[in-house]
């Protein structure tokens, strides 16, 4: 009996020795909960807060295409701006009254203008449900067609483009309002005799670009920029010569340094828009050896699309194209980009040097902001591949990193221009506590009641007041490479904006507003 009651004490204990695990255990998971989820709700609240900064940024950065806009403007949402450039283009009876100024001055230059079109359809076909989001996407693509309207008319028949409208060195010599401008505004043109296969492939990448934004909301517009992006491709394969030297006092101002990569470009941008393999076979057979063969990673730019022709065309291997399957030119596109990537991570082994000591990406003292900007979109839409498609891994030399790494990049370089730099100032204008005021830019200098002429404006342009108005998203030129910046409106090498640096700017912006896989291929937009 003794034995019963010692075996049946051991069982009552056993018993509580289970609750008690069982109550412990209820409690530790309780912490646990807890305690996860503070920082999940951590997690999600900073992730939410990052989200909301480039958001509130974006939307800022999106209003810098109204400011730029020439022509009858509709439901005008800069206060300041008005009606310009309505006759532009009489002379050869077209109308060119649209399209956008490209910088601080009154001149439409084709070039930048069309590289500002691709780069800004490219963002809208990969993060387009994220402007969609915040309410971005429909201002987006308004100003696309504000721009390609202008492209279209620009380009009256198969071998011929209008490229410029005004005369930069006239325009140069006064400082007045777009809506007040007096100068002559002539007109260039391409054409067989005077050939601009970097222009005209340009112009051909903007409007294929664009007929995949618009393909399923405006089916007969998309038809159009397809037809007139074909024609253009041909026109510039056929008569192959450099813009800049069939004009070569625009080189003062936007000289190419060869059409090659345009070509590669646009072609890339054809073969997306129309699956037609022959512009896949253009840009991995004889012309790949021609224009895609360079010793280590380039800049993307508005002068050099190579870059992103390497990571346009790295889609088609990351997510199995069938017209690029077995093309081994197509892989020697992504290794180019790896390398381009791999340049890109501070801690690769193989990273470039080309960086402030606070980790700029930094090529130039003119529009310093151009290459970190490109570079870092670039980088995210990379990022945004490799995840999608399982891709994990990246191999820099014995190094790996993944997506999540490129990503980080590409925020380093978009805190930065939005104000974590040694100046603490945010070089987007309009976004945080502390931004350029003395942007190099005439209508913002200029108070809307003032009435000018050609040269009594420049009181203005030498004023040591603030700019009266606010070129709300104008992206300035950005810091030296010691990371300082003077803010002042004779400064145009650091304070003067372009509607290019926008485009990559709102396409970086908008990567990071939200995470998301991105679309397998471009037609399902």
């Amino acid at each position: 009996m003794a034995k019963g009651v010692v075996k049946q004490r051991k069982s009552r204990r056993c018993l509580w020795c289970i609750v008690a695990i069982v109550i412990l255990g209820g409690i530790a998971g309780g912490i646990y909960y807890v305690v996860k989820k503070k920082i999940l709700d951590k997690n999600s609240s900073s992730t939410s807060s990052l989200e909301d900064k480039y958001s509130d940024a974006l939307k800022i950065a999106m209003q810098f295409f109204d400011v730029q806009k020439s022509g009858k403007l509709v439901d005008d949402k800069i206060p300041w701006r008005g009606n310009s450039g309505l006759k532009d283009g009489s002379q050869a009876k077209l109308d060119l009254s649209m399209g956008m100024y490209d910088a601080g001055d009154n001149v439409k230059f084709g070039f930048p203008m069309a590289f500002t079109a691709t780069v800004l359809s490219w963002a809208i076909l990969e993060y387009g449900e994220h402007m969609e989001h915040i309410n971005q996407r429909e201002p987006a693509e308004n100003s696309l067609a504000w721009i390609t309207d202008f492209l279209l008319n620009a380009h009256p028949s198969q071998n011929v483009l209008y490229i410029q409208v005004g005369d930069p060195k006239e325009d140069h010599k006064c400082w007045e309002k777009p809506e007040k401008m007096t100068t002559k505004r002539p007109l260039k043109l391409v054409n067989s005799s005077k050939p601009g296969s970097d222009v005209a492939a340009e112009t051909a990448a903007a409007l294929a670009s664009a007929s995949l934004v618009f393909k399923k909301t405006d089916s007969t517009y998309s038809s159009t920029l397809l037809k007139h992006a074909k024609q253009l491709f041909t026109f510039a394969d056929k008569y192959k010569g450099s813009y800049t030297k069939s004009h070569p006092e625009v080189a003062t101002y936007y000289n190419s340094t060869g059409y090659g990569d345009e070509l590669l470009w646009a072609a890339s941008w054809l073969y997306h828009a129309t699956g037609d393999t022959t512009y896949l076979r253009y840009v991995t057979e004889e012309n790949a050896d021609k224009y895609a063969k360079v010793d280590g990673p380039t800049w993307f730019s508005w002068d050099n699309k190579l870059a992103g022709a390497q990571v346009l065309l790295s889609r088609l291997s990351f997510f199995g194209d069938k017209g690029a399957k077995g093309n081994s030119g197509i892989d020697d596109y992504k290794k180019s980009a790896d390398e381009l990537m791999c340049a890109l991570l501070p801690d690769s082994p193989s990273a470039t040097a080309s960086r402030t000591k606070s980790g700029l990406i930094w090529i130039t003292k003119w529009d310093s902001l151009q290459h970190p900007v490109g570079s870092a979109f670039l980088a995210v839409l990379y990022s945004d591949y490799m995840r999608a498609s399982d891709n994990e891994i990246l191999s820099c030399g014995y190094d790996s990193f993944e997506p999540s790494d490129l990503r980080k990049f590409a925020q380093s370089q978009a805190d930065y221009v939005l104000g974590d730099n040694p100046m603490d100032i945010s070089y987007l204008v309009g976004y945080g506590d502390k931004y350029p005021e003395f942007v190099h830019h005439r209508g913002a200098s200029i108070p809307v009641d003032a009435t000018t002429g050609c040269t009594e404006g420049f009181k203005w342009l030498s004023s040591k007041k603030p700019n009266p108005n606010v070129a709300m998203g104008a992206l300035v030129g950005g810091p030296f490479k010691n990371e300082s910046f003077i803010d002042s409106r004779n400064n145009s090498m650091q304070t003067e904006p372009t509607t290019y640096n926008s485009a990559v700017l709102v396409g970086l912006l908008s990567s990071l507003v939200n995470t998301s896989s991105p679309v397998k291929s471009l037609n399902e937009n």
